[in-house]
């Protein structure tokens, strides 16, 4: 039976008020406003049998959703829209077609529904001076109704999503837990998604982006409110929006600012081989659990052997006992993705046994798809984001890859995004790795160019190095020239959209 919110609670949630329609001409705000006392008795627990719309009517008349959301393009019958500010433009351009799709509550904002001639008499209207703070508010008090639900909040400039889903992979084999879907990890794609917990999760593992502006994870926690937090690294991503590394990583310690205290359960998971990170143990009022390959550290690695595709190899050390590892992840780096789950796990009072179980998950692995290639080939698909860590990463377990007699190793890189000053060099260092590993190297794009010029100056001969004018360019040359054995890498950030070669280059079954 699961938990939905009722409008009045909503209401008084928001701390806004409930308006009837106006008709032209009528300038009066007509409002109801509730003041309701916010308790878990105030929610509607009805289990409706069948298929049905995400807002209805409980057997005391109330109207109760399940479903909030922001974009107007994912609004269903009887979704609760949210009008939010956005970057680009607001939300309050798109509730006409909120309402239209099918939507029944929405979210708007004072100055907003003064302005309005008529609003839909079909519509509950909740109106609040600010939305996001509204809506903030809304999700802070859901997970209050949980009061023994742990949260583990994971950050870090690159690895978040692969963390996390492993994290999961390891915890479900004990709990039940809940988990932010994809890569949703930004202050506000988090919202809806915890207002979807319920009384069954025990815990609940998000992924915290931020990287936009200082004090956006520090909201974040307040509506999240974590118990545990971990953070994997500091590096040049999104470098371009908060101007230093610096500037990130007091981003990235407002998640171990916000934990409890030590004698309150808090505990802060730390990558204590980023000096930036093992830096942060003097912010947080936490217990401290370094991670990484320092035998002082509480959770470490040692003799990491790449084993190409078929995964890696290592020894984990907890407290006095070894636990020799082989795994199904890709790249050496994926040995700081299973510290982090490891730590969690042992933290959460899993046994090893268990802990190793949700490590062999091979659906927690997201990031390097494998797929079949043109001619025989095999695509190691990682064109869903990149910065220079992760491309040089990726560069290392392409490296490791066993080839037949006749294979070769290519690699297609797109641009990397949103670096800041750090972009040219960050180009310089893919270029310098690609390198050393490919047979043959292409780029696409004016920034991958630059990593294009520095393999060059490097010494990889210009016959290896294709400089595609264009993804049709890169594609064409591929589709010619992919044979038997080969493994091809296609990495670059989102915005490069480089998925458009995957396609065009994978085998058709």
């Amino acid at each position: 039976m699961d938990n939905k919110l009722t409008l009045p609670v909503i209401v008084a949630a928001t701390g806004g008020s409930l308006w009837a329609n106006r008709a032209a001409g009528n300038t009066a705000p007509q409002s109801t406003p509730y003041v309701l006392p916010i308790s878990p008795d105030a929610i509607s627990t009805t289990d409706p049998k069948g298929p049905v719309p995400s807002a209805h009517t409980n057997e005391t008349g109330t109207l109760t959703f399940d479903k909030f959301v922001y974009d107007s393009r994912e609004v269903t019958p009887g979704t609760f829209f949210v009008a939010l500010p956005g970057e680009v433009t607001d939300g309050h351009n798109f509730v006409k077609e909120a309402v239209a799709r099918g939507a029944t509550g929405c979210l708007v904002r004072q100055d907003w529904a003064g302005q309005q001639p008529s609003l839909d008499p079909a519509v509950a209207w909740v109106v609040v001076a600010e939305t996001l703070a509204a809506f903030q508010k809304l999700t802070a008090y859901w997970r209050n109704l949980f009061p023994d639900l742990t949260v583990i909040g994971v950050t870090g400039s690159v690895g978040k999503t692969s963390t996390k889903e492993l994290m999961a992979a390891v915890l479900g084999q004990r709990f039940q837990v809940f988990k932010t879907p994809k890569s949703v990890n930004t202050e506000q794609s988090i919202l809806p998604v915890l207002l979807k917990l319920q009384d069954s999760d025990q815990v609940a593992v998000v992924e915290m982006g931020a990287g936009y502006e200082l004090g956006e994870l520090r909201r974040l926690c307040g509506v999240a409110q974590p118990r545990i937090g971990v953070v994997l690294n500091v590096s040049h991503s999104h470098i371009g929006r908060l101007g230093s590394l610096e500037n990130i990583a007091l981003n990235k310690s407002e998640l171990v600012q916000s934990l409890p205290a030590a004698s309150a359960g808090g505990v802060a998971v730390l990558n204590g081989d980023d000096f930036r990170v093992k830096a942060m143990a003097a912010q947080t009022p936490a217990r401290v659990f370094y991670y990484g390959f320092d035998p002082s550290f509480e959770l470490y690695a040692s003799d990491v052997e790449g084993l190409g595709l078929d995964g890696i190899r290592f020894k984990a050390h907890y407290q006095g006992q070894t636990r020799p590892l082989t795994l199904p992840l890709l790249g050496r780096h994926s040995v700081y993705t299973a510290l982090a789950a490891i730590a969690v796990g042992l933290l959460c009072g899993m046994d090893w046994p268990e802990i190793e179980q949700g490590l062999n998950d091979r659906g927690a692995q997201v990031r390097l798809v494998l797929l079949p290639g043109l001619n025989g080939s095999t695509i190691i698909d990682d064109s869903y984001n990149a910065s220079a860590v992760s491309t040089v990463a990726a560069l290392e377990l392409l490296k490791d890859v066993k080839l037949s007699p006749t294979g070769r190793k290519l690699a297609v890189l797109g641009d990397m995004l949103e670096l800041g000053d750090f972009e040219q060099e960050a180009h310089f260092q893919v270029g310098r790795k690609a390198a050393e590993v490919v047979d043959h190297f292409i780029v696409v794009g004016p920034l991958a160019t630059m990593a294009g010029e520095e393999a060059l100056h490097q010494g990889l001969a210009p016959e290896k190095i294709v400089f595609a004018g264009s993804k049709v360019e890169a594609i064409e040359w591929l589709q010619a020239n992919l044979q038997p054995g080969d493994y091809l890498l296609i990495k670059a950030s989102r915005g490069s959209r480089l998925e458009e070669i995957v396609e065009k280059v994978r085998a058709v079954s």
